[in-house]
């Protein structure tokens, strides 16, 4: 094994810690309400605390990555992240609980884009889609076991364990990158902060979030939901502007002008929007509209990251067979036709054939995410990919976040005037139809693209 190999399996098991546990929370939420004496709606702030968190401090990772090393910040950020989860643990209230989520929070924006550009930023572009390949499996495996870990630990133990198990996993991390990861002391530069960047990316990116959260919650606050959002967007032209002309900038934007990065910004975010949506729609129409228990709707749904999971050790043989423009098509492809055909489910459908469409679904999102992963970088210079690496964590963030609400706010509305089974119908339509998008975007892309990332 590399060093290189060494290395990107290193990041990815931070990658795998931050998101395991931000995904198994969710099963612990309605026993933290009970201990601390609050309501659902209340232990919720666990949740959007950590995404405000992370959405408002990823712009950081880029500036502190070039002033004070690559490898120190990484250190430092799975650190904090360790110290934070014990500090979740031994929390005696609500507050304390919240705060050491908004650590959590900050960390984690910390290590993962700086772990990924350690990996990343030297990466010739023969080498990209393979070192993409061992940083990807975390967002396909963790997801995939959280409910069962989550539900393991919340029946057998208590919800302490959630973020106690970070503890050991994080301080064997840490400790193996101080001997693993090589110096770059070399590569720091004194660049000035740019403040008032920082502070445009922190308000739109709340704005975004906390509107659309609002926007979940009722025809009142959809309203001053969606007013948040708008001012998000207005924001967001506003960043784009400032990063394009001052001098010293947050984090450059000038990696757009590449096709093969830009596909990712856009229609990348949009189809991130769908990876968030599709399990959260499953889930909601067979638990409330089929009125199927917790345990069997979990082994449905487990079948789109059986997909995630199952189709990995091929989406490199198919990305070099097809390139990334027939790979990527290939997968909107299977994303649209599922989502149409997940439509037409009703309570009495075979359930295997439930089944397969679900593992469809996940193999398209595998394939996707992969060639969207292998193909970003590949025409960066790696004096810029810092840069373009926190704009990609930034809008894939920010995606990620919306996914649920936008597709909750969607139902919301479909419900004003048709059936409760009919919105959800009309919902995995809208996941097929705003997949038409990246889908367009990607067919008039060159068919060679990318073609010096591929395996001769």
């Amino acid at each position: 094994m590399t060093k290189q190999i060494q290395i990107a399996l290193l990041v990815a098991a931070s990658f795998f810690m931050e998101m395991l546990d931000g995904t198994i929370i969710t099963t612990a939420l309605p026993k933290m309400a009970v201990d601390f004496n609050t309501n659902l709606s209340t232990i919720t702030l666990m949740i959007s605390t950590y995404l405000v968190a992370v959405a408002v401090s990823i712009p950081l990772c880029g500036w502190l990555a070039q002033r004070y090393g690559k490898k120190r910040i990484w250190i430092i950020a799975v650190l904090i992240f360790t110290i934070s989860s014990l500090g979740s643990t031994l929390a005696p209230n609500l507050g304390i609980l919240l705060v050491m989520r908004l650590l959590q929070g900050f960390s984690g924006a910390l290590m993962t884009p700086t772990g990924q550009l350690i990996v990343l930023q030297n990466t010739p572009p023969q080498q990209m889609l393979r070192m993409t390949s061992y940083l990807v499996w975390p967002s396909l495996i963790a997801p995939a076991i959280a409910p069962v870990i989550g539900g393991l630990i919340v029946t057998y133990w208590s919800w302490h364990w959630i973020f106690l198990i970070n503890i050991p996993i994080g301080l064997i991390i840490a400790g193996l990158g101080v001997f693993v990861m090589e110096n770059d002391d070399q590569d720091r530069k004194q660049t000035p902060f740019d403040f008032v960047g920082f502070i445009e990316v922190g308000l739109a990116s709340i704005l975004l979030l906390v509107g659309a959260e609002l926007a979940t919650h009722g025809p009142v606050l959809m309203v001053v939901g969606l007013i948040l959002v708008v001012l998000g967007i207005v924001f967001g032209w506003m960043v784009y502007r400032h990063l394009r002309t001052v001098s010293n900038p947050l984090f450059s934007v000038d990696a757009v002008k590449f096709p093969s990065f830009r596909i990712y910004q856009t229609g990348g975010s949009v189809f991130w929007i769908t990876v968030a949506a599709m399990p959260y729609v499953m889930t909601m129409l067979l638990q409330t509209i089929f009125h199927w228990s917790a345990a069997k709707t979990g082994w449905y749904i487990i079948f789109i990251f059986i997909g995630n999971i199952g189709i990995k050790p091929f989406t490199s043989w198919i990305i070099n067979k097809l390139q990334f423009r027939g790979a990527l098509l290939l997968s909107f492809w299977a994303s649209i036709i599922s989502s149409v055909c997940l439509a037409i489910i009703g309570p009495n459908t075979f359930g295997p054939w439930i089944m397969f469409l679900a593992l469809i679904s996940g193999c398209g999102r595998s394939l996707a995410l992969t060639a969207y992963n292998g193909i970003n970088l590949i025409d960066i210079e790696p004096k810029e990919r810092p840069s373009a690496n926190t704009l990609i964590a930034v809008t894939r963030s920010l995606a990620q976040g919306l996914g649920i609400s936008l597709i909750t706010v969607v139902i919301n509305l479909f419900e004003q005037v048709v059936s409760n089974q009919m919105a959800f119908t009309l919902s995995f339509l809208f996941l097929a139809l705003i997949t038409v998008y990246p889908l367009i975007e990607v067919w008039v892309l060159p068919h060679d693209i990318g073609k010096e990332a591929l395996t001769k």
